[in-house]
């Protein structure tokens, strides 16, 4: 797909000199997104170009080199390997990247979502000082399902975002987090949770030629209670029906760190013979979604299509790979803004909706210090494509 420059007019004056430290796991992404940035400032015309302002604006590439070092005993340390004094950096940190290895004790270990968050203030810490802004991009937000305590609980969400703002970062940019109301934490610094609507229909639209989108052959599906914004958002720029699921537990007992679900029961008009897209934040282990889509089925609705932002796929794809042979889900679609495996990706149900555009039209435009209130609600993008498709441009 060509990149133009033309479609973001950014005239301000940059924050600083920008750069891109991709921490370790985050590599593939980040080269992505560095190479929209590379093409739009290379083809961009600004008036005050040429100005001491606008020094290191044009560069073969925005890429920090760093390195992550570990001893013997698994302990580690951050490094920066080139000068980023008067940068406005960007840190881009996939904290689900569970691929990546490292050594401890002469044995393999591979890093877990603590480790990530540790090696995202290593780097923070070495940069002692010397950026003039710091922005963490944390696709998935760190110990975004600790984000409320109900009893003798930690707060770990909360408690990491404070440490970051403490350690000097400026702003904190996540995807559907898990629950917004955790910048409460922080009120006084940046926190944006971006929604990924727009990349959602996009690729469902290119990937899937035959749909009808009105409300009498498609509708919206929230798996539970907790994703019913989400769910809203889609049916309304859509022009569908919304229905939900509410998950009725066993309080009595915890298995796995939750109350079991007993039941899913749904609240909404009839479904069958529509297609219905089930939007979530998350495929964890697939349970939730795979018991909705079965009692979507027994409800006779058509073809059910999965939306999540991010795919965990925790207990691995065997129970989806079922699901698809007995037809009970047609697509999956999730983002690659956190790893996902070869195998995932080999899949012929599987669809990957590529966020690496949308964060580089983020981290351009927040360079420059404007606003990226139309980044964020993506209304009239999604109109254009839906008639665009209507019209068998797609």
């Amino acid at each position: 797909m060509s990149i133009h420059a033309g479609k973001r007019k950014l005239e301000t004056i940059p924050v600083g000199s920008l750069g891109v430290i991709p921490l370790t796991g985050c590599e593939k992404l980040a080269g992505m997104v560095d190479k929209y940035l590379i093409n739009w400032r290379t083809e961009r015309e600004h008036e005050h170009k040429n100005t001491l302002a606008f020094s290191g604006y044009q560069r073969d590439s925005y890429l920090i080199s760093t390195k992550i070092s570990r001893f013997g005993s698994g302990e580690g340390k951050g490094s920066i390997n080139e000068s980023i004094r008067g940068m406005d950096l960007f840190l881009l940190v996939d904290i689900c990247n569970y691929s990546v290895p490292y050594r401890l004790c002469g044995r393999e270990n591979r890093m877990s979502p603590d480790d990530h968050y540790q090696n995202l203030k290593r780097i923070i810490s070495a940069v002692g000082g010397k950026a003039r802004r710091i922005s963490v991009i944390m696709p998935f937000l760190y110990e975004g399902r600790q984000h409320k305590r109900n009893s003798r609980e930690s707060l770990d969400c909360a408690i990491a975002l404070q440490e970051l703002v403490q350690m000097g970062v400026d702003n904190i940019i996540t995807f559907d987090a898990h629950d917004a109301r955790v910048q409460n934490a922080i009120p006084l610094h940046g926190f944006e949770t971006v929604q990924p609507a727009y990349q959602f229909i996009k690729g469902l639209l290119y990937n899937v030629k035959d749909l009808s989108i009105d409300s009498s052959h498609m509708m919206v599906v929230s798996p539970d209670e907790g994703g019913m914004s989400r769910a809203i958002y889609i049916a309304n720029v859509l022009g569908l029906d919304m229905g939900m699921f509410y998950k009725r537990r066993d309080y009595t007992t915890i298995v796995n760190g939750k109350n079991p679900i007993v039941a899913h029961e749904f609240l909404g008009a009839s479904v069958e013979g529509k297609d219905i897209l089930v939007i979530d934040d998350m495929i964890s282990s697939g349970d939730s979604v795979i018991e909705v889509a079965q009692e979507l089925k027994r409800r006779k609705a058509n073809r059910i299509f999965i939306m999540a932002t991010f795919g965990l796929f925790t207990q691995g794809l065997e129970r989806f790979d079922k699901a698809f042979e007995e037809g009970l889900i047609y697509r999956i679609l999730t983002t690659n803004c956190i790893y996902q495996p070869p195998e995932l990706l080999e899949r012929d149900y599987y669809i990957s909706c590529d966020l690496s555009k949308y964060i580089a039209f983020i981290i351009d435009t927040l360079n420059h210090d404007s606003s990226i209130s139309d980044l964020l609600n993506p209304n009239n993008r999604i109109q254009s494509l839906v008639a665009r498709y209507k019209n068998g441009e797609v």
